[in-house]
């Protein structure tokens, strides 16, 4: 299974973005942020939050994933 987390701080690299950018777009202390990286999950209202101040969809990633193993694909 995905580590949430650590996605989250990959694709936000990607973005060329900084945890104290995303902090700010939450907004949040950027502490709060660095736990979100060590989070394997995470509240889906946030997820979703974050997934749109990145402009990428972390669920279709997750259900992708999900539905894989239900095929026993993994």
């Amino acid at each position: 299974m995905m580590h949430i987390g650590n996605r989250i701080k990959e694709i936000l690299g990607e973005k060329g973005r900084t945890a104290i950018w995303l902090a700010s777009q939450i907004p949040c202390e950027r502490s709060n942020v660095y736990h979100i990286f060590r989070r394997e999950d995470i509240n889906v209202k946030l997820l979703c939050r974050i997934s749109a101040i990145l402009g990428y969809n972390f669920l279709v990633e997750l259900s992708e994933e999900m539905q894989n193993e239900l095929d026993g694909k993994e």
